[in-house]
């Protein structure tokens, strides 16, 4: 995927901020979670943190990740082979690797949530 920086559409907010920076400066430990339970096999708990992954994602205005990580939660779920878990795990990872806070520098500021940060983008992984 080799995925650009992301940025939370909640970045600018002066009450946001701070929780944004707080969810990027966790998500080395989500990674890492994330990657030993793949390790153990641990589908059931992959699922789970697949899903609050999705939902925090969401709400810190990083709504491009909660695509990768539904698709995630669902082929852990419904007990896909371990090669098409994997790979959505791969997908989610590079771009969770990608998060960052604060605002995006001006020569990049596409628009991360369309133009209301609340809308949620569409799926992308109907690409792949």
């Amino acid at each position: 995927m080799n995925s650009p920086h992301v940025y939370s559409c909640l970045a600018a907010d002066p009450e946001l901020g701070e929780l944004v920076e707080m969810f990027v400066h966790e998500m080395p430990d989500r990674i890492g979670v994330l990657v030993a339970q793949a390790e153990r096999q641990d589908w059931a708990q992959l699922t789970r943190t697949a899903h609050q992954l999705k939902g925090a994602a969401g709400s810190y205005g990083f709504h491009s990740l909660t695509p990768y990580a539904a698709r995630l939660e669902t082929a852990a779920r419904q007990g896909r082979e371990e090669k098409q878990i994997l790979s959505a795990l791969d997908e989610l990872l590079d771009l969770c690797r990608h998060v960052r806070s604060g605002v995006p520098p001006a020569e990049s500021l596409a628009p991360a949530c369309g133009a209301n940060c609340r809308e949620v983008p569409e799926d992308h992984s109907a690409r792949r």
